[in-house]
């Protein structure tokens, strides 16, 4: 949701204290890497300057390349809004991303090269423009009237949506009345089922190669927005719908995006049926570089994830400053977060740019309340370096503030075509540690254990399977730093075996009761252990 910021940027992150050393029992599934893109922003096809479906379909190779498995689309369908939050028809594509058949072709293809497509949804609001609002308000008699939810026995006042907000400004000038569905209702419960169902299998053949593999819930929330109408969907509403799904295509994955970002979201997948969940404190902890956090951050949620479920480990998205932004474009701690977002173990997403180090920040009340106040994380994907060319997306070109302030700059060392022959480039870098993680199988599904030392600046630890284990070892400062790292609690059968260095240029020596490790300023080295 994009205006869940403006209340999140202000939550105090409350840290939980556990041991340092302590073993993970959440595993990732194969070396899947997910790319989450804004189609919008990614790759135009047809000259419009909005980013397209077919234009994805053109740069599947350059995503392969880069060594991504999985595809996170934001919404797809029908909405007066540029991020196509907030729909007017669930059932329709937006036309500037094309045509079902588009999207359908879409799918093939990515299913063809062995790689997955997950879809955002959020169903849980509706814009004035949708039939359910414009049949029933005021018509008791209408199909729809117990769809949406209103707050008056005549159906005159839709009920307000996040926030108590009943509309919102588009960055175009569009301005539209939104309200809030009633989950509780059987009619949209079935209809929900047959929405997702459709995209899970849209020719009904029960092949799924048309098929989405997974999706992405927005806002979930087990008491919607703390309306009391909307309590305990996770029982009434969730984990029915995801249940029922998994009978359909048993394959399919649903992650939450946990409204509350301070939470660890542990809930959402013992009691909402979700495969996986957000690491949204985590993300946090990793763009603050700070040591006891990540180590706080990564013991928690790696210990306590249910067997079988998934943390989505992520250190920007759409709703966020871009990360080069947040750690003010520092190579050094560009490549720290690339390492501790693919190797610290769940499930990565790379939000799309990340990878050449992109940059976009603003406050979220800098335009007012409108949806402008996202397109600085959200504008186009630079793939000159002139910021010119085929295929550019600025589809919010000549509109306002935001483009007299783009981030777009020629020259500026940020962009595929600058980055992807430079073997020390950031681009360079991904590539390299998504081979890594891919060769590794320690790293794609090994159990996580904190190293611990008392370097404020060196954070280690160790990913380990029966068979294989790696240890990661990053300074966060810019200093070189040694420390001696204790290795007592690590299992024997490692302890015992020889480091072999996998990537960087620090030092591994044996010292009584661990090894002493020194590292460069924003030194990165990971071993092997034989």
């Amino acid at each position: 949701m994009i205006y869940k910021c403006l209340t999140r940027l202000f939550v105090l992150v409350v840290m939980l204290e556990f041991s340092q050393t302590s073993c993970s029992q959440a595993k990732s599934q194969g070396s899947e890497v997910i790319y989450h893109v804004f189609q919008r922003s990614f790759y135009d096809s047809n000259g419009d300057l909005q980013g397209d479906l077919n234009g994805l379909k053109e740069k599947l190779s350059y995503l392969q390349e880069l060594g991504i498995t999985s595809i996170l689309l934001l919404p797809l369908y029908e909405s007066p809004y540029y991020h196509n939050y907030f729909s007017s028809d669930f059932e329709k594509i937006d036309t500037e991303y094309g045509s079902m058949n588009d999207y359908l072709n879409l799918v093939k293809e990515i299913h063809k090269r062995g790689m997955k497509i997950y879809l955002d949804m959020e169903t849980q609001y509706v814009t004035e423009d949708h039939v359910w609002w414009k049949d029933s308000y005021g018509n008791l008699n209408s199909k729809y009237s117990d769809y949406v939810l209103y707050d008056d026995s005549a159906h005159k006042k839709p009920s307000t949506i996040v926030f108590d907000l009943t509309e919102l400004p588009g960055y175009d000038g569009t301005r539209r009345k939104i309200t809030t569905v009633n989950l509780k209702s059987e009619n949209v419960i079935e209809y929900n089922y047959r929405l997702f169902e459709f995209f899970t299998d849209p020719n009904h053949d029960g092949k799924f190669d048309d098929g989405a593999d997974g999706f992405r819930i927005d806002h979930m929330m087990d008491n919607l927005d703390n309306k009391p109408q909307l309590k305990n969907l996770f029982s009434s509403f969730w984990a029915p719908l995801i249940s029922r799904l998994k009978k359909r295509n048993p394959e399919l994955k649903f992650v939450a995006e946990q409204a509350d970002w301070a939470s660890f979201g542990f809930d959402y997948l013992q009691r909402g049926g979700v495969d996986g969940v957000f690491a949204f404190r985590l993300m946090f902890a990793i763009r603050n570089m700070n040591k006891k956090e990540i180590v706080t951050m990564a013991d928690s949620i790696f210990n306590f994830t249910p067997p079988g479920k998934q943390q989505i480990v992520f250190i920007a998205n759409h709703d966020l400053d871009r990360f080069s932004s947040v750690i003010h474009q520092s190579a050094g701690k560009e490549k720290i977060g690339a390492a501790l977002n693919l190797l610290i173990g769940g499930i990565p997403s790379i939000y799309y740019g990340q990878e050449i180090g992109m940059v976009g920040t603003t406050s979220w009340n800098k335009y007012g309340l409108t949806d402008a106040n996202g397109i600085p994380q959200r504008e186009a994907f630079e793939w000159y370096r002139s910021v010119s060319g085929k295929g550019m997306a600025t589809w919010y070109k000549n509109t306002g503030p935001w483009w007299d302030s783009t981030n777009l700059k020629a020259n500026d060392g940020i962009s595929v075509e600058e980055q992807k022959t430079d073997p020390n480039s950031l681009w360079s870098f991904y590539r390299k540690l998504i081979a890594l993680r891919k060769n590794n199988e320690a790293f794609f599904k090994g159990d996580y254990q904190t190293l611990p030392n008392d370097n404020d600046s060196v954070y280690c630890f160790v990913r380990y399977t029966d068979r294989k284990a790696a240890v990661v070892s990053v300074n966060l400062s810019s200093a070189r730093q040694t420390t001696g790292v204790s290795i007592e609690n690590m299992k024997a059968s490692v302890k015992s075996g020889q480091w072999k260095n996998l990537l960087g240029h620090g030092t591994a020596k044996p010292a009584q009761g661990g090894i002493m490790i020194s590292l460069p300023a924003y030194g990165i080295q990971v071993w092997e252990i034989l």
